[in-house]
Parts: C-alpha cells; sequence; structure tokens
C-alpha cells in the first residue's frame, strides 16, 4: 500500500513539529524516517497512523484520503521502542491476541500463529513468558503481533533503541530480510545514520520539522542535498568552507605529498583506521585508512605526515 503525505503541518504549544512536509512512500518499500531528536520523525509517523492529526495537510494510503479517519480503520500494524508485551500471556497468546479479539476462527489462528513464531524464528519459545526472553526476542515477538492481523502498512517507531549495540545490529539484519520475504509497506523512525543505512530502501531525512533530503541511502551519502545531511548521514571534516569526507583523505609519508599534519590519535576498528590529525593550522581532521594502509606508513602518535583531500563539497 503506498503512502503520500502532503503538506502537513502540525504544532504543539506554538512549538512547530511539522511544516509543510510532503512524502511519497511506495507500495512494498521499507522507509527511514531519519533525523536527531525533535526532528520531526515521530510526529510525522504518528500522523500517518492516525494517533495525531495535522493542523492541516493530507495523509493518503493507496490514493484513498485517511486523513480524519481513526487509527483503527487504516490497517496499520505498530512496534514501539517498549514492546508493551502482555506480561501474563505467553508468546503464542500475545501473537494470536489480534486475532482472537477479531473473532477468527480457531483454526486460523493457530494456522496464523504457527507461520509467524516460524518466520521471526521464536518456535521454541512460544510457551515462554515476555519476561523469560531476551530483549531481541521481545522485540521479534512485538514484530510478529503486530503482522498476525496482516496489516496494510507497518509503523515502527525506535523499534531496536532499548537494545544493545550488537543485538540492535543484528536485528537489522533480521528486519531487512522479514522484509523481504513480507513485503509489507514499512516506515521505521530511527535517530540511528547506520541503521537507517543498512535497512532502508529510501530515507528522509528530517530537521526542525521539514524534510532535508528524500533519496536512496548512497544518494544521501555520495549526493547530500546541503551541509546539514553531509555532516549528518555520516563523517565529514569542515576545513573553511570546504566538507569532506574521512575516506576522501589521503595520507601520505613525503614532504610535498600535502599539507603538513601531525598525528594525534589512531583508533583501530577492525578493518578500518580513524587517523585524527592536527593541520599545520591547527585544524583537526579525521582520516579513514584500511588497517593495511595504516600498517604500511607506520603511523604511530607525533608522526608529522602530509594529507590531500579529494571530492571536496562547498554548499552556498
Amino acid at each position: 500500500m503506498g503512502i503520500t503525505v502532503v503538506e502537513v503541518s502540525k504544532h504543539f504549544n506554538g512549538h512547530v513539529a511539522l511544516e509543510d512536509v510532503s512524502l511519497s512512500i511506495a507500495s512494498g518499500s521499507l522507509t527511514a524516517l531519519l533525523g536527531p531528536s525533535g526532528s520531526g520523525k515521530s510526529t510525522l509517523l504518528r500522523v500517518i497512523a492516525g494517533l495525531e492529526k495535522p493542523d492541516s495537510g493530507q495523509v493518503l494510503i493507496e490514493d484513498l484520503d485517511v486523513t480524519n479517519q481513526p487509527a483503527r480503520q487504516r490497517g496499520i500494524g505498530f512496534v514501539f521502542q517498549h514492546y508493551a508485551a502482555f506480561k501474563h500471556m505467553t508468546v503464542w497468546d500475545n501473537v494470536a491476541f489480534g486475532l482472537k479479539i477479531r473473532r477468527r476462527k480457531r483454526g486460523e489462528i493457530r494456522e496464523r500463529v504457527a507461520e509467524l513464531l516460524q518466520l521471526v524464528q521464536l518456535e521454541p519459545f512460544a510457551k515462554r513468558y515476555p519476561a523469560q526472553l531476551s530483549g531481541g526476542q521481545r522485540q521479534r515477538m512485538a514484530l510478529a503481533r503486530a503482522l498476525a492481523v496482516d496489516p496494510r502498512v507497518l509503523l515502527l517507531d525506535e523499534p531496536f533503541g532499548a537494545l544493545d549495540a550488537r543485538v540492535r545490529k543484528e536485528l537489522r539484519a533480521w528486519l531487512r530480510r522479514l522484509h523481504d520475504q513480507t513485503h509489507v509497506t514499512t516506515i521505521i523512525v530511527t535517530h540511528d545514520q547506520e541503521e537507517a543505512m543498512e535497512v532502508a530502501d529510501q530515507i528522509a531525512l528530517l530537521h526542525e520539522g521539514r524534510i532535508e533530503q528524500v533519496g536512496s541511502p548512497r544518494d544521501l551519502y555520495d549526493q547530500p542535498a546541503n551541509e546539514f545531511v553531509m555532516g549528518f548521514v555520516g563523517p565529514v571534516n569542515k576545513i573553511g568552507d570546504t566538507l569532506v569526507r574521512p575516506s576522501h583523505v589521503e595520507v601520505a609519508l613525503e614532504p610535498g605529498a600535502g599539507d603538513e599534519a601531525m598525528v594525534e590519535r589512531i583508533v583501530h576498528l577492525g578493518f578500518e583506521v580513524r587517523v585524527e590529525l592536527v593541520r599545520h593550522d591547527g585544524t583537526h581532521i579525521s582520516a579513514q585508512l584500511t588497517s593495511d594502509e595504516a600498517e604500511q606508513l607506520e603511523l604511530e602518535r607525533g608522526r608529522i605526515v602530509y594529507i590531500r583531500t579529494s571530492r571536496e563539497r562547498i554548499f552556498q
């Protein structure tokens, strides 16, 4: 089900949460609403869901205007950061809950719950209670519960925010595989750039209630629309009015190969090495090298090197 947001504005006690926001989301796609805290991304999600009514503008689901339609009539599944599981119910009963209140037949419920538990890899835990699951398992249960009623749209509001970094990374890969199997139109709200880049087909980057850019992860990284986008999506160095990615900073040992700089710190990140440098004019710069490149250069703190930049960007 495609979603279209048309010139939506929303204010809270004089504060601008959204200002003339328009966005198109293709049917069957996975779109990330990305931005810093207070950018309006969760408000936009709630407007799409029908949990907030916009001051102006429209929300259309498959060309049907649902702006004034209550949330329960929009065919939307929700997953939030705090999964709000029924603690007294087993995993099986939690997933079956939405089907039971819709008075589905028992055979249909059994078949659907079994299918979903297999899909989210929770079959062995069907008889356990939420307290007996890990955080990642509880979020997978929440996703199964949201999918049980065959929603037209699935909305995820910071679903992995309360989990540790390793579990978040595992669940991101799992969510992408799940989406490729179900093809439910999905919107995920996140402030994590890596999460958005990894899971989404399309990213809408919000800032102060407005959309700064919409595009594929590669579009936002390689072709940022403005300085805010470039600075928010991936690391960046600022040298005067010039912006350059750390991966586009070349480091050499030979005098004359670029501007003189001193190695201030070396951070090993597995395959990659981040080298923090101070130029002769006091400007701090980061360079991103492979571990092999760093080893060949024999870099150490205090060493004098020469740097040259490429693919520089200047925004008016």
